[in-house]
């Protein structure tokens, strides 16, 4: 198994550099990929701010990679719920912060905007302002 960093998963998405794409392809074809959650934020954040893709395309991509048979994803269950409240609405990292936090009681923050969407989005979790 290999683990990959953010540029071979952005290179693969957007394929701005033939070369490196068809590296990061190579790697993907015939390897057992391993993707962690760190990966998965920067590459959403890389896709939305310098190649400005917009959230349904982001959304689509990274649930394509994390579907693939050869791909294993750290915390895939935290991942996938912070997929599902992305897709809501919220805010990636936000999501996965909140989705990675499943065992506490309580998720804390200063943000007044998160608290609203995940009272609306993430109706599971109990967010509260600090």
């Amino acid at each position: 198994m290999i683990a990959i960093d953010t540029n071979i998963l952005v290179r693969l998405v957007v394929r701005d550099d033939d070369v490196q794409a068809g590296r990061a392809a190579a790697l993907f074809e015939h390897n057992e990929i391993y993707v962690c959650k760190t990966v998965l934020l920067e590459a959403e954040w890389v896709l939305r701010f310098s190649y400005e893709l917009d959230r349904p395309v982001i959304l689509d991509v990274l649930k394509k990679v994390a579907g693939l048979p050869q791909v294993t994803v750290e915390d895939s269950p935290a991942v996938a719920e912070a997929l599902d409240i992305f897709e809501a609405g919220m805010d990636f990292a936000d999501a996965l912060h909140l989705a990675s936090s499943r065992d506490a009681m309580q998720f804390a923050t200063f943000d007044e905007c998160l608290k609203k969407r995940a009272d609306t989005v993430a109706t599971d979790r109990y967010v509260v302002l600090a």
